[in-house]
């Protein structure tokens, strides 16, 4: 174990049996069934003042995030993006995505204006 980035709050051991402990950064969280899940569903206003549909509260691994952020967008019809466990969509989609996470079984709020 040469990897000195994997023990960088460890300077020196006189133990010859020491272990390194490497803590997982790699946990992913386990993703709830859509039924435990409340979405909120909102809408912002990007630069060039460009309406984005931003869904919020998702609880799961960043796969399952892109999966459904690829559902929505297939459904929809548009371009969007899944980033710091929120799902953006492109455009004013608010009410057709409160729909279609409702038919997956997701409880879901629209918040904002």
């Amino acid at each position: 174990m040469n990897d000195w980035k994997s023990r960088l709050n460890i300077v020196y051991s006189t133990n010859p049996d020491y272990q390194y402990e490497l803590e997982n950064h790699n946990e992913e969280q386990d993703t709830l069934p859509p039924a435990q899940q409340t979405l909120y569903v909102h809408l912002d206003r990007r630069a060039g003042n460009k309406s984005v549909t931003i869904v919020k509260g998702f609880v799961g691994s960043d796969d399952d995030l892109k999966e459904l952020g690829k559902i929505l967008k297939t459904k929809c019809g548009v371009g969007g993006t899944t980033k710091n466990g929120e799902i953006l969509i492109q455009g004013d989609f608010r009410d057709k995505i409160v729909k279609l996470l409702a038919n997956l079984g997701y409880k879901c709020k629209r918040s904002g204006g």
